[in-house]
């Protein structure tokens, strides 16, 4: 019998990639989302439901079910949670120490994507290894820690057997700008759109991108051969200002006809200067690494939004 995989929040920018990717594995797949429709495109072999996790008798239902989860649903991104810290918590927080209860209780696997973007708060040294301090500075990178921390709790106390995972900044095909994630598509479609691109700071902030598909493919191999218990950065080992990446983008919008404005605003007290992510471990303990070259991420997002697509 195949695997049954539960994919919580599945239904956003990187579930729709990981329900593909767990396909191609042989799995089946249910997904299940807050919206009626999902947002992302689905392919046809894979399940949907709409409902919230936070309903235990549907949750309850699904996950007896399936031989493992993944948890991917989160109801708030780093700007909005600085704005209504309480909410965060209270949204966040006590559905998913449920979740972790029910799935402890029935011996599942669970795969719980947290956070590698905020979690650690200011670097200390870079890459960022998982054994780095972690003092994050937004209210999102609290949560993410603390629901962590109650992971670490269940597997001491319920023999949860969770793996978390820590990915960097998603990009690539299919993430639909101006959402407050998405630095790349947002400034891409800017571009294209004549727009101004935003700038925090002189620079912008550093960070750790990796193309979408990377990132589904690597959860899918921590899945696969991640340990019980462990924390696992996932990114591309690089890291690259907002400057960088515009620098790198210029050449491909011109291609197009289109040129970028910059409007440098403020530096933001919730965004940590850099964020590079070490990935030895993940590579010593399941083999992936990333395999779409930058430029070659940012060609198929370009080729993506001047279709009309996001």
């Amino acid at each position: 019998m195949p695997l049954r995989s539960l994919v919580i929040g599945g239904g956003g920018y990187i579930g729709s990639h990981l329900v593909s990717a767990l396909l191609e594995t042989g799995r089946e797949v249910t997904i299940l989302g807050r919206s009626v429709v999902p947002r992302y495109h689905l392919p046809e072999e894979a399940v949907y439901l709409s409902g919230d996790f936070n309903d235990l008798r549907l949750l309850c239902s699904l996950l007896d079910r399936h031989e493992e989860a993944i948890h991917l649903a989160y109801a708030t991104v780093p700007n909005t949670s600085f704005d209504n810290p309480l909410a965060d918590l209270l949204q966040n927080l006590p559905p998913t120490v449920q979740l972790f209860s029910e799935v402890a209780a029935r011996g599942m696997r669970l795969l719980f994507v947290s956070s590698g973007g905020t979690v650690y708060g200011e670097a200390k040294a870079l890459p960022i290894p998982e054994s780095h301090p972690t003092q994050p500075i937004s209210p999102y990178g609290v949560t993410k820690l603390t629901l962590e921390k109650y992971a670490h709790l269940y597997a001491v106390t319920h023999g949860l057997q969770v793996i978390c995972v820590r990915p960097g900044n998603a990009y690539g095909v299919g993430q639909r700008p101006y959402t407050g994630q998405g630095f790349i598509s947002t400034a891409m479609a800017a571009a294209i759109e004549g727009r101004p691109i935003k700038i925090f700071g002189a620079r912008g902030t550093i960070r750790d991108y990796l193309y979408v598909d990377d990132l589904a493919c690597g959860l899918v191999h921590l899945l696969q051969h991640g340990r019980l218990s462990e924390t696992y950065n996932l990114g591309s080992g690089v890291g690259r200002s907002n400057l960088d990446i515009l620098e790198a983008m210029t050449p491909l919008l011109e291609e197009i006809g289109c040129s970028i404005r910059k409007e440098h605003l403020q530096e933001r007290v919730f965004d940590v200067h850099a964020n590079i992510l070490d990935i030895t471990k993940v590579r010593a303990h399941t083999g992936w690494q990333p395999a779409v070259p930058f430029v070659d991420g940012l060609i198929r997002t370009r080729d993506w939004l001047r279709l009309g697509n996001g």
